[in-house]
């Protein structure tokens, strides 16, 4: 009910703004916009329809992780564990390139368009993979994607532009609960649909974006308001880079964030792979698993986070999620039929997911509060520009770790893939400990 009179709100509140150009915010901007967020409650209608654009987008995103592996070992494609990581990396490189780029280029001319286009994009981008005939095609699709899917910076930045400083951590859980739901639902469906046909998921993918691209143009209101898009630094993308790089909080956040990032993106890509040889376990019931997964990730960020954060602080939680995903990440190679079982590997997934939704917002939080208001899409954007390099490094050194001599999987190669990841984590955690001191003696300098 509170979400439909919100809508009605908004679109009462369009209609008296419709001639305003596509890029401009639809309310004139404030002489103090930080003081002018600060009295405005929590749950706006702005961030409602964001979350909802964002649920919806990353369900169909979420159909293709589960799906994608057993996917390209179908024919006529017959990929290899190495090619498959490469499918994995190809998109995140793209997003390494493309994200500072859009999160420029929504400094510039507003979040609304930059957003409305690349879901375009992710439409197109679903529909060449689903449609494909050979390799190649698939890895032109996933390019697209990628291209497109460098948005979450956007994304972010719309997050932060809509809530106050004492809300953005509350916010960006919020937005990690998106992911979380889209982990819900997405795999689950696709499982299902893989049943009738393994290019459904991808059609169905291709759809949900384009209604994620509707909402956008239709419901979503700019946030980025008409004097800091004038006042937003007209400087190239690589010279914005290094100028947020030289803040040294800035910059230790993206270090602890790239290592999380890669190390979770070799489990992304190597879970499907373990518990097909491990379990034998198909696209089916995997998507069942990573909507388990979904569901813990939604129950942490969107219920547990909020209270956490306020009563422990961004840096801790950052250092207790880095040490749970290390933790879980040593445990998953040990587990099987006969060692635990299904509810030994549930459980661990459970560490896994909650270690995860501790850190990943704390971290993006940390960041936005770093950054100057006039640069949030640019902070963000760089900051996923570095996460998307992550997880094009993660796919490709899970692939050379999980592939052997025959280009197999096999019980050594689970065990060296699973304790990189690991042993990564660790280097996280250990980087996150020493900000956690130096950015609490920054606070009472």
């Amino acid at each position: 009910m509170s979400f439909g009179i919100s809508l009605f709100y908004y679109r009462r509140q369009a209609r008296t703004s419709a001639a305003r150009p596509f890029g401009m915010n639809m309310n004139p901007a404030p002489a103090d916009p930080a003081a002018a967020k600060t009295d405005e409650p929590f749950f706006t209608a702005p961030l409602v329809v964001i979350f909802v654009i964002v649920f919806i987008d990353l369900v169909g995103f979420g159909m293709i992780i589960p799906i994608l592996p057993f996917y390209a070992e179908t024919e006529p494609f017959r990929a290899t564990p190495f090619e498959i990581g490469l499918l994995f990396s190809v998109y995140s490189w793209m997003q390494f390139f493309f994200s500072p780029v859009l999160g420029k280029l929504s400094d510039r001319y507003g979040r609304r368009p930059i957003l409305f286009i690349s879901l375009l994009g992710s439409a197109v981008g679903y529909l060449v993979i689903g449609v494909a005939g050979t390799l190649a095609m698939v890895f032109i699709g996933r390019v697209i994607s990628g291209v497109t899917g460098a948005n979450i910076s956007t994304a972010q930045a719309y997050i932060a532009d809509v809530t106050t400083k004492e809300n953005r951590a509350k916010g960006m859980g919020l937005f990690g609960a998106a992911f979380g739901l889209g982990f819900i639902l997405g795999p689950a469906i696709a499982g299902i649909l893989s049943k009738y046909s393994v290019q459904l998921p991808f059609y169905c993918a291709a759809v949900l974006s384009l209604v994620s691209a509707a909402a956008v143009y239709f419901l979503l209101p700019e946030s980025l308001t008409a004097r800091t898009g004038r006042e937003t630094v007209k400087r190239g993308t690589i010279a914005t880079a290094v100028d947020l790089f030289s803040q040294r909080s800035f910059a230790f956040i993206n270090l602890i964030y790239f290592l999380l990032i890669a190390s979770f993106s070799i489990m992304t890509y190597a879970f499907v792979l373990y518990t097909g040889f491990r379990f034998g376990y198909n696209a089916e019931q995997n998507g069942y698993l990573f909507a388990f997964v979904g569901l813990v990730s939604v129950i942490a960020q969107g219920v547990l986070f909020g209270r956490l954060v306020h009563r422990f602080g961004e840096s801790r939680l950052t250092a207790v999620g880095c040490f749970l995903m290390a933790s879980s990440l040593f445990l998953i190679p040990l587990v099987g039929p006969a060692a635990g079982g299904l509810a030994a590997l549930l459980g661990i997934c459970v560490l896994l997911s909650f270690g995860n939704a501790l850190a990943s917002p704390s971290l993006t939080s940390l960041a936005s509060k770093v950054s100057h208001e006039d640069v949030q899409g640019s902070s963000l954007g760089v900051m996923q520009s570095g996460a998307s390099l992550a997880r094009a490094i993660g796919p490709m050194l899970g692939g050379v770790l999980l592939n052997n001599a025959i280009d197999k999987v096999d019980e050594l190669t689970l065990y060296r893939t699973f304790w990189t990841a690991s042993a990564i984590m660790v280097v996280a955690m250990l980087a996150a400990l020493y900000f956690m001191g130096t950015y609490r003696r920054e606070l009472h300098a």
